[in-house]
């Protein structure tokens, strides 16, 4: 019986089809997060680039937000990751929240 072992992921698909590799994905002490940025993060932790944790490590982020970046990503893609479009998100479960308690 043989054994295979993984091989560690080199690179992955950007969000815009690029190639993704750990030298070029945004720098550990990014501060603007803009959504190009965050979809190269979530793309390295699907495609297995980066682990949860090694991307939480590296880029100072709460497990909440990752998984929160990925959520946006899976819901509306790119654009979901936009500053705007997650306050309209977070506007929109506010008002249905309010109206489940009404």
């Amino acid at each position: 019986m043989s054994q295979t072992i993984d091989k560690p992921v080199q690179e992955v698909v950007g969000p815009h089809g690029e190639r993704l590799t750990k030298d070029n994905l945004p720098p550990r002490d990014t501060s603007r997060w803009v959504a190009r940025r965050k979809a190269e993060v979530v793309a390295a932790v699907n495609g297995g680039l980066l682990s949860v944790p090694e991307a939480c490590e590296r880029y100072a982020l709460s497990l909440e937000e990752l998984v929160s970046w990925q959520r946006a990503v899976d819901r509306d893609g790119m654009p979901g990751l936009r500053v705007s479009k997650v306050q309209q998100n977070r506007d929109k479960h506010e008002r249905a929240n309010r109206r489940l308690r009404a």
